[in-house]
């Protein structure tokens, strides 16, 4: 068994992994890499593997760092399965058919050609199989695949492989649980190797009721000093996740009542394969719904899908709270929204997501006074918060328990990948602390015999 690193190495972008064994080769996730564009140089780059010879690739969730190269995959070549639960076949779909338009829209503006194209998208969609959790996929008499809930996304899975007598756990991204609408991440429990994220390998998260009052105290002074509350959220989990939130405070009359906008198409879309699937919701929150509550629908909520509606919030006057796509800024309609709001000292950006090394959204986090948008400067005066318990990504105390779980008798590696360098080598620190095994950092397109 062969294991090759082909992306999220010492970054967090980019997750691709290769798997080969006697009689399979398998490819585990084949995201994009993102920073300064949405589309870095990386990713017109050729794979440091045939994509013909790719049997089959599983994905463990759908988010662009994940999935947004599949579609390039299949131009270059790759014919075979793409397996992954519903959900995230749905919303992988979704996110990527939306990514073609603002890849072809990049391409222009740096004057190259795309990274794929819609027609290669569709071929992408022909090759989709779904799975669900804990069922056992027999892709020959030596191997077997079975995914797990990783509680970070809706349909989010770690994967476990099993040929030539070895198994090895890819953990995806690990959720921060518990969450608000999902079921908390799967305990494993049964692996020779680990192949696990370091996003938030070296911090951890406020008490998730203290995300609420800040959220709170942001709404507050917005509405206080009629400023404008500027979100930028992921279409999938983040945006659900504060609907869900927005609704509780709404029906209980914890905020006051301004106009918030769901501005982003995307997201709008998403929110419905959300109400598609609530049986991959943990019971609380299907219990909720039985009564007649619609988590992510209430008094004051508009969902803008059109350009020209989109257009029209600028015409309302604040205060009030616009959730846009993306959730680091690198593109979609909050980049609009920063252009026209944050230079002014009554509004606020709040950010409730990992921002990437490089990102407009990084950049404003670290505290940048004057910010680039579409070329032209902007000075920041809105105040820019940050609330980490949002994220979808489990942190440090979270991490350590879930490789925890894992037989400590069984266990003989663990590579740390998906991770800042900082994070993924405090982490690995932190692990060989409390587990036997050897525990790596890999290189990118370095390969390891297991």
């Amino acid at each position: 068994m062969k294991l090759t690193f082909c992306g999220a190495s010492r970054e967090v972008t980019g997750s691709c992994y290769v798997l080969e064994t006697a009689t399979k080769k398998m490819v585990i996730d084949c995201g994009l890499f993102q920073g300064q564009r949405i589309a870095e140089q990386q990713n017109f780059e050729d794979f440091p593997f045939d994509p013909a010879s790719i049997d089959v690739l599983f994905i463990t969730h759908a988010h662009l760092d994940h999935c947004g190269r599949i579609p390039k995959l299949v131009r270059d070549g790759f014919r075979g399965r793409i397996i992954a639960t519903k959900p995230t076949a749905r919303l992988a779909q979704l996110i990527l058919e939306d990514s073609v338009d603002i890849l072809e829209h990049e391409a222009r503006r740096h004057q190259h050609e795309p990274i794929f194209s819609l027609e290669d998208f569709e071929q992408t969609v022909t090759q989709f199989e779904e799975t669900s959790y804990r069922t056992p996929i027999t892709l020959d008499s030596d191997t077997t695949v079975e995914f797990f809930d990783a509680g970070h996304i809706l349909g989010s899975s770690s994967i476990r492989i099993t040929a030539e007598g070895k198994s090895i756990v890819f953990s995806g991204d690990l959720g921060n649980c518990p969450a608000p609408i999902l079921n908390s991440t799967d305990m494993i429990g049964e692996a020779d190797y680990i192949v696990m994220e370091s996003t938030y390998g070296g911090r951890t998260h406020e008490d998730k009721k203290t995300r609420t009052l800040l959220l709170q105290s942001a709404i507050y002074e917005i509405a206080t000093m009629k400023g404008v509350l500027m979100i930028p959220a992921f279409a999938m989990e983040r945006t659900q996740e504060l609907l869900f939130e927005l609704n509780n405070l709404t029906n209980n009359k914890d905020i006051p009542p301004v106009p918030i906008f769901l501005d982003s198409p995307l997201a709008i879309k998403a929110t419905e394969v959300f109400r598609d699937s609530i049986e991959y919701f943990n019971l609380e929150t299907q219990e909720i719904i039985r009564k007649g509550d619609d988590i992510f629908q209430f008094p004051n909520l508009h969902n803008t899908l059109t350009p020209q509606e989109s257009k029209k919030i600028h015409d309302i006057p604040a205060p009030k709270i616009i959730i846009a796509g993306s959730g680091m800024a690198q593109g979609g309609r909050i980049v609009h929204h920063i252009e026209d709001y944050i230079s002014f000292f009554a509004n606020q950006y709040l950010i409730v997501g990992f921002q990437v090394n490089g990102s407009l959204g990084r950049r404003l986090l670290e505290g940048k006074k004057e910010i680039s948008v579409n070329g032209k400067p902007f000075p920041v005066k809105a105040k820019v918060r940050a609330i980490g318990a949002y994220s979808a990504h489990a942190d440090q105390n979270a991490l350590l328990k879930w490789v925890g779980g894992f037989n400590q008798k069984q266990l003989r590696k663990i590579f740390i990948t998906h991770g800042e360098e900082e994070q993924a080598e405090i982490l690995a620190g932190n692990i060989r602390q409390v587990v036997q095994a050897d525990v790596s950092i890999p290189e990118l397109f370095s390969s390891v015999d297991l």
